[in-house]
């Protein structure tokens, strides 16, 4: 049974959560408070399995509290908010600090809406679960800063004029905005173009594809349904959409679209996998990196069976064994690799 503490100024929020939380026969609201300093209290008596965290109450912000609690009583934090657009880079900082997941609050909707809420929400509580967090703050390091070189020389001269025939294509869950950032950050200039699905709730990938351009030596941006594919650049899915790679004549592009969840998960990384078998074959180079449940599994098998060149994240460096261990388990992994040699691996196969 997963123990889960709720931590939000909002009774109404408190109360949706702990109505979807304990619905589910494996997990149960141990605890709720309305802010950090009574959440304190409450962990004084006992560490539960997972928290809830908002990042926006009264008397001690979300962030500065993840930052004591991380330094403290390091466990499992499901970041849950509203705040989307500018102030979402809030979030960015929180998966930084060493949050596990990133969900949107549950809101009154339709009926779809409100399944689709509970099946994210009871998800990311469970890959929250077996998240190794050890990992996740021995990560966080110092982040490397770019010199003048490196900025002046993003991305391609010719990149506008130029196509490829190799196309990456990356697919992540949790832990997997720091492992995409330690891949991308490897990339030269001019590598292939990249694709990339990462689960994250609409409105907060941009803010994420921000950070990684800021740090990278690549362009990273939010995709845009049309998007050319390019050298020396990376689109990352929009969170809520689903991305596909297409192929007109020699041009590389991605469709964004709407739809129903996939594999539990909209984007999902088996609908950005299979579109690079049926578009990309053996042109494709895909990883599959940490995260928890079957994602992108059956779409990495297509792409091994088209000819494609895969690989999966190690369980060693994963914080979630997870995705590619299923992807390993079907017989859609090549190689699987440790984190810090994926991008290496991933140019060597792009050649």
């Amino acid at each position: 049974m997963i123990d889960v503490i709720i931590v939000d100024d909002s009774a109404v929020v408190r109360q949706t959560l702990s109505e979807i939380i304990n619905s589910q026969t494996d997990m149960q609201v141990t605890a709720t408070a309305g802010d950090p300093y009574i959440a304190a209290d409450k962990l004084r008596h006992g560490l539960p399995d997972v928290m809830i965290l908002d990042v926006e109450m009264p008397r001690m912000d979300g962030l500065t509290f993840l930052r004591k609690l991380m330094s403290q009583h390091p466990m499992p934090v499901v970041v849950c908010s509203s705040l989307v657009g500018e102030r979402s880079d809030t979030h960015v900082k929180a998966l930084e600090l060493g949050a596990v997941e990133i969900i949107q609050k549950p809101a009154l909707g339709t009926r779809d809406f409100l399944r689709e809420a509970k099946v994210m929400i009871t998800d990311a509580v469970r890959a929250a679960a077996r998240a190794k967090v050890s990992k996740i703050l021995k990560s966080q390091g110092p982040v490397k800063k770019l010199t003048a070189d490196a900025m002046l020389s993003k991305g391609s001269p010719t990149a506008m004029s130029e196509t490829t025939d190799k196309i990456i294509v990356i697919g992540a869950s949790t832990g997997g905005t720091e492992a995409i950032r330690q891949v991308l950050e490897a990339m030269p200039g001019n590598c292939p173009p990249i694709a990339v699905v990462q689960h994250m709730p609409e409105g907060f990938t941009h803010s994420f594809s921000q950070r990684l351009d800021k740090l990278c030596r690549i362009n990273v941006k939010e995709a845009k349904d049309g998007d050319s594919l390019l050298r020396g650049h990376a689109l990352i899915a929009p969170g809520n959409h689903h991305l596909l790679v297409k192929r007109s004549g020699a041009r590389y592009y991605v469709e964004v679209k709407d739809g129903p969840l996939v594999s539990r998960h909209r984007p999902s990384v088996d609908v950005l996998f299979r579109s690079a078998a049926k578009y990309v074959g053996s042109n494709a180079v895909a990883a599959i990196l940490t995260g928890m449940g079957d994602d992108g599994a059956a779409g990495m098998k297509e792409l091994y069976d088209a000819g494609a060149w895969t690989c999966g994240q190690d369980e060693a460096s994963c914080i979630v064994y997870g995705m590619p261990k299923e992807a390993f388990l079907l017989g859609g992994v090549r190689q699987q690799l440790p984190l810090a040699h994926i991008a290496a691996n991933l140019l060597k196969a792009s050649h």
